[in-house]
């Protein structure tokens, strides 16, 4: 071993990161960045939180002057509560785990619902149960949600196999090109009568089929270990996620469409693949997070395959369900599709 070449190649190495000015300045930018925004968004409540839903009744209806939800539950620094409008609502929503405990204190009995293949539902319920023996008045009615439960984990996996499907469309397409033009090979391809859009319209539909191929084959496997339950179209289902493949593609196409420094595409697509993670659903509902959270997370594609996807599987939706979703996924592709042909250049 030859110290002096391994000292030679650490500082070729170095000379060539602080020279790129925007991978060396997307290092400082990334994380600072990132901690700013999710210091800003999760800085004055934790998402983290358990969700409680308080049905609200109309003002013309009689209340009890009694409340059967006592001050320590209210308290409660690890409980965020939401109201609910209708009952049928907030039953729907805690079947789909958007919220972990329901309750109607101003009927009589008062009234919660619980969800029992929910984790975080059963825990909420120890506390609630909890904080009434130190001001119960009268004994609560437990109900747990009638008709077929929507499992945890079928409500999870459509967020991992979309979160999959984002990373190996940014990486695998956005990073690659930079890679190959970095390397050359692009100008080697610019020599061919090959135009811009032929090139990335091939690329967008090799990574289609390698994602649909994956998916298919993450699918079958996990289905014959879990046994989904499928309550819409399997065709729709596979559709969503094919719309929802060209719409990630097409952002990493755009990504792609200039600079020749992986370092910083590198930290651009991370830069907008973890914001996408943390606020499209995939680990958590966004249930009683702030209107704006809720507002940036409309925004994200990952966040229209997800609302789609569940919508399918955990609720059975049809076409006309989620044709405002499809609309949006296909609109973004032909933008950031037509963007990345108009801006993109082989060589620079």
């Amino acid at each position: 071993m030859n110290v002096r070449r391994i000292w030679i190649m650490f500082l070729a190495r170095n000379k060539e990161f602080f020279r790129d000015k925007a991978a060396f300045g997307w290092n400082f930018a990334f994380p600072f960045l990132i901690i700013i925004g999710f210091g800003i968004i999760f800085g004055e409540e934790q998402l983290q939180k358990f969700t409680v839903g308080i049905i609200d009744k109309p003002p013309n209806t009689t209340i009890p002057a009694t409340t059967q939800i006592s001050a320590s539950f209210l308290d409660n620094q690890a409980i965020r509560f939401t109201t609910i409008t209708d009952q049928d609502e907030g039953l729907q929503k805690i079947k789909l785990h958007k919220i972990d405990l329901l309750i109607d204190d101003s009927s009589v009995p008062p009234t919660y619902w619980v969800n029992s293949d929910s984790p975080n539902g059963a825990i909420v319920e120890q506390l609630f149960l909890a904080s009434l023996t130190e001001d119960i008045r009268a004994p609560s009615v437990r109900q747990v949600v009638s008709g077929e439960q929507v499992r945890y984990v079928d409500w999870f996996f459509p967020g991992i196999m979309a979160m999959n499907m984002m990373f190996s469309a940014l990486w695998g397409v956005g990073y690659i090109i930079v890679r190959y033009r970095k390397n050359g090979a692009l100008k080697r391809l610019k020599a061919t009568p090959l135009t811009a859009f032929e090139y990335l319209s091939a690329q967008l539909l090799s990574r289609i089929f390698l994602l649909m191929f994956t998916f298919g084959v993450v699918w079958f496997g996990c289905d014959l270990i879990f046994d989904f339950r499928m309550q819409g179209s399997l065709f729709l289902f596979l559709l969503t996620f094919f719309l929802g493949g060209l719409s990630l593609c097409s952002i990493g196409l755009l990504l792609a469409a200039r600079g020749s420094s992986e370092e910083f595409t590198s930290g651009v697509l991370n830069f907008i693949s973890w914001p996408m993670m943390f606020l499209s659903e995939v680990w958590f509902s966004l249930e009683g997070a702030p209107h704006w959270v809720q507002q940036i997370s409309w925004l994200f594609p990952l966040t229209h395959i997800l609302s789609a996807a569940r919508k399918i599987m955990n609720e059975g939706a049809g076409f006309a369900d989620i044709r405002l979703e499809y609309g949006l996924m296909l609109l973004t592709t032909v933008i950031f599709l037509s963007l990345a042909a108009r801006l993109f250049s082989w060589n620079e």
